[in-house]
């Protein structure tokens, strides 16, 4: 093999300049460079691994940036990102001060458009075909490409339904493995398979898009790919190319294990083994809080659903699902429908438990109003990883939740604030009195309880509680934010407030806090604007209370990428900078 081929590609034009004959070697290696680098940095794995080959041809048949590629979700786009001239600084990648994860339009002129979530890369490539029609730019190629996973969600649908009815050069390129996160779900997926082996014999579901179809071709033969692409640049209007690929393709460990190895952490390079992980006894993380306790209620109370788009195994559901498969439901990715789902569950007196991380219901806001709030439906939201996140970054830390759903009526917001609390509040929820919409927001990682298994204790709604007597100064914190308080006001005459609610808020209790005390705090990890720090300032002006309020939380920008720690420093909500803050105000 020849050993220095990626040393000279630091840009499409020089890849462009490569015999064919070399590519199969360059693939080799970019596989290897991507191993290495992610088994000592973390990042997304299997999926960059699958598309080398499809990577490679794409930028050597097409004059990339001026043609414009859109990769759908982003979880694929390492390969992409080595070949544009972002190979030497590939180590920062998802770290503080480093490159994205994702494409980013503002890291690269060959990242057209940003993509975090799924499914929005064929309206944004057909929006650039349309706008090149407009500009009357015909010879410009625009190529989204997708997986079979992000092709079943309804905006894919969307952008499909609408480029059948035009000429627009768009070139769709499914990217097929069986696989997003974990394993495809629903009918397409049946489908796809059925085209796959030969058997179906339905008319294509494409085609009947008005899509010209070809394929499926394997996904790895690089001069099959090449050649296919060739032939689809002289063909006018919407095409669609179907590619077999396999997730992980190339690390026998990663192809074996496609879930594990989505994602898989740190592991031996050379072997693939994932690194062993400490014995220490650990405090759970807040998912599996969250899917053990379901599956402990579950037994107990029939009527429980459990639904989640796509991320069983990510949100925990997966216990549900092994145990009781008929009431639990990943539906795909595919948010809107899962909400107005659980809806029409809670309308014949089921009790769903409506599983998503905090930034992809962001997806689903119209359903949340109109299908569950406006009708007070008894939906129960779990948005797991709500806050900071930490290395994927901008596109999903998970703190605009807070301030997108307070505002909504009818509904009840809590933040439990360790994995005890969490685990009686999703006890609560399914005793039978709920009469409103409940969000339970929890974040990513581990609590700090080894014992959180102990007996469940009902919640009373809209109450706070007192965890710290101090005096002049109240800090008043939601969640799990409430340890960092903890740590920082320790041995300072301080009180620590846990609200337990957003909404509805305990006025009983802030009346008392705001007669008591001159100088109030409030600590969040969730958006300053329209958050929880808001809701105590409405409370405050409504009731004509003239005290001190500083307000903690997320600033009014979008937060990179980088550890929890270093985000948390960041933007202000970290230890140390918390008790900066109360003791600029004791002084």
């Amino acid at each position: 093999m020849t050993s220095n081929i990626l040393d000279t590609i630091n840009s499409p034009s020089d890849l462009r300049k490569l015999n064919l004959k070399q590519l199969p070697d360059l693939a080799k290696q970019l596989r290897q460079f991507i191993i290495d680098i992610v088994a000592t940095k973390e990042g997304h794995l299997g999926a960059s691994l699958g598309v080398v080959e499809l990577t490679i041809a794409l930028h050597y048949v097409f004059n990339t940036p001026n043609d414009l590629l859109i990769w759908d979700v982003g979880h694929q786009a390492y390969v992409h990102k080595l070949l544009t001239n972002r190979k030497s600084n590939f180590h920062s990648n998802r770290q503080l001060n480093g490159i994205s994860g994702f494409p980013k339009r503002a890291e690269s002129e060959y990242d057209t458009f940003g993509t975090g979530h799924s499914s929005t890369s064929i309206s944004a490539a057909l929006g650039m075909a349309l706008a090149s029609q407009i500009k009357g730019d015909f010879n410009k190629h625009h190529i989204a490409v997708i997986g079979d996973a992000s092709i079943a969600s309804g905006m894919a649908f969307e952008g499909l339904n609408h480029a059948g009815v035009t000429t627009a050069n768009l070139l769709v390129i499914l990217n097929d493995n069986a696989i997003g996160i974990d394993p495809s779900v629903g009918a397409l997926k049946q489908y796809l398979t059925n085209v796959k082996k030969g058997t179906e014999k339905q008319d294509n579901i494409f085609e009947a898009l008005n899509f010209n179809y070809s394929g499926p071709i394997d996904g790895h033969d690089i001069f099959k790919v090449i050649a296919e692409l060739e032939r689809l640049k002289t063909v006018k209007g919407p095409k669609f190319l179907h590619i077999i690929t396999t997730k992980g393709k190339g690390l026998k460990q990663a192809e074996e294990n496609q879930v594990v190895y989505h994602a898989p952490g740190k592991f031996d390079a050379v072997t693939g083994d994932l690194l062993p992980k400490s014995t220490k006894l650990q405090a759970p993380k807040y998912q599996d809080v969250f899917g053990c306790t379901l599956v402990e209620l579950a037994r107990k109370n029939e009527k429980i659903v459990g639904i989640t788009p796509a991320m069983p195994t990510g949100s925990s559901l997966k216990f549900m699902m092994d145990e009781f498969p008929e009431r639990a439901f990943d539906v795909g990715i595919a948010e809107q429908h899962a909400v107005t789902l659980a809806a029409g569950m809670a309308t014949q007196g089921m009790i769903p438990f409506c599983n998503i991380y905090s930034t992809f219901l962001q997806r689903a806001y119209d359903q949340i109003i109109h299908d569950v709030a406006l009708q007070n439906l008894p939906v129960i939201f779990c948005l797991d990883r709500a806050g900071l996140v930490g290395q994927d970054g901008a596109t999903h830390h998970g703190v605009f939740d807070i301030a997108y759903l307070r505002c909504i009526p009818n509904m009840i917001i809590s933040a439990p604030r360790n994995e005890i609390e969490l685990r009686n509040m999703l006890y609560t929820a399914q005793l039978g009195k709920l009469k409103n919409p409940l969000a339970i927001r929890y974040p990513r990682g581990r609590g700090e309880i080894i014992n959180w298994q102990i007996p469940f204790k009902e919640v009373s709604i809209g109450k706070g509680e007192q965890l710290k007597q101090g005096e002049k100064i109240a800090i008043l914190s939601i969640g799990t934010m409430a340890k960092n308080v903890s740590e920082a006001i320790a041995g300072l005459e301080v009180s620590h407030f846990d609200m337990h609610f957003i909404k509805p808020l305990d006025e009983t209790l802030l009346h008392s806090i705001f007669q008591t005390y001159e100088t109030i705090i409030t600590a969040e990890n969730g958006t300053i604007i329209g958050g929880f720090g808001s809701a105590i300032a409405e409370f405050k002006v409504q009731h004509n209370y003239n005290n001190i309020l500083k307000i903690i939380g997320i600033p009014d920008t979008f937060v990179e990428q980088g550890t929890i720690e270093e985000l948390e420093e960041l933007t202000g909500i970290g230890v140390t900078q918390i008790k900066e803050v109360v003791q600029s105000y004791l002084n």
